[in-house]
């Protein structure tokens, strides 16, 4: 059954790959609400101390080929007493078959406070950054030798790229909107060799009350929009237990929510379910996992999707923020 899929992926993407019209849905994590840095640049200093979060993502295990993703960011204030400027910077990298595609960018966000004990602020950032494509097509094989349709060699394109966001807290709530891989297409001919991320927008909104005195409830919504594919629409639901263990699942969910010229009118949902945990070890440092499961037709071919997490606060004692961070 393996070799039959690494067959099918093998066939696919000589064609994936050929045309410039192809792009690809930007990365998405499942622990996207422990590493906000990754779907918003207004996200920069959220959390005030200088954090480093690190993710990697295996996705669709049993299936040659599938895709294989990490990402590294850090974010805090860049002037401490104020907190008015939030700085980030991310790092990540995806393999897909034969594609790499590597990207970096820096980020600042200007922190509006909202009121007097500063537990209320709406945040507008902006990202600026490159993304890097190499395809080897030696990792190919074909049926035909002498299919013209597969090149020799490997390809690379490097392309400038920014992106925008705007995100609301307080103690209870936040509420983000940002725009990721705005200059997608810059640069890119009819004939370009590479599947690249197509521009994504992004709605995140989650709330959080206690429901005890050990047990905190958060749900939240992601909502993912290419214009191109399904709309992508996480629903997630976590429990913080004495301030210290999270635990949760998510549904996510593909559908086509209007006519779009590059989605099949017959198409169906795209469907697959998560359950999360996190730690905290120490104040200053969390420990996440999360196992992904299809509820579709791939899932008799693939074994899930694993991903881990590790995220670190840095500072002096003093320096801790006394308001805590949830989001």
């Amino acid at each position: 059954m393996r070799r039959t899929i690494r067959n099918i992926i093998s066939g696919l993407l000589p064609l994936l790959l050929a045309g410039a019209a192809h792009a690809q849905q930007g990365i998405q994590f499942t622990q996207y609400a422990f590493s906000g840095l990754s779907v918003n640049p207004a996200y920069a200093g959220y959390k005030e101390n200088w954090t480093m979060n690190l993710i990697s993502r295996i996705q669709w295990t049993g299936i040659d080929g599938a895709p294989r993703t990490g990402a590294v960011s850090i974010d805090g204030v860049a002037d401490p007493d104020r907190k008015n400027m939030g700085l980030g910077f991310v790092v990540t990298g995806d393999m897909l078959g034969p594609q790499t595609t590597s990207s970096a960018y820096v980020n600042y966000a200007y922190r509006l406070r909202l009121n007097d004990d500063d537990t209320k602020r709406i945040c507008f950032g902006l990202g600026a950054g490159a993304n890097a494509y190499v395809v080897d097509y030696g990792k190919l094989s074909s049926t035909d030798p002498s299919d013209p349709g597969l090149a020799a060699g490997s390809v690379s394109k490097f392309t400038p790229d920014f992106r925008l966001g705007i995100y609301y807290y307080s103690p209870s709530f936040y509420l983000g909107l940002s725009a990721l891989n705005l200059l997608a297409d810059a640069g890119f001919s009819d004939n370009a060799a590479v599947v690249r991320e197509a521009r994504c927008y992004y709605l995140t909104v989650g709330y959080m009350t206690p429901i005890s005195d050990a047990i905190d409830w958060k749900p939240s919504l992601l909502i993912k929009e290419d214009m191109r594919g399904p709309t992508n629409i996480d629903l997630s639901t976590n429990f913080l237990i004495n301030k210290m263990f999270w635990i949760g699942g998510t549904y996510r969910t593909g559908v086509p929510e209007w006519s779009k010229s590059a989605l099949q009118n017959n198409l169906n949902h795209i469907d697959a379910g998560a359950a999360i945990v996190e730690y905290y070890v120490s104040p200053n440092l969390r420990l996440g996992y999360s196992f992904d499961f299809n509820i579709n037709k791939l899932a008799g071919y693939s074994n899930g999707t694993h991903e881990f997490s590790l995220g670190m606060s840095f500072g002096r004692r003093k320096e801790r923020v006394i308001n805590p961070r949830y989001f």
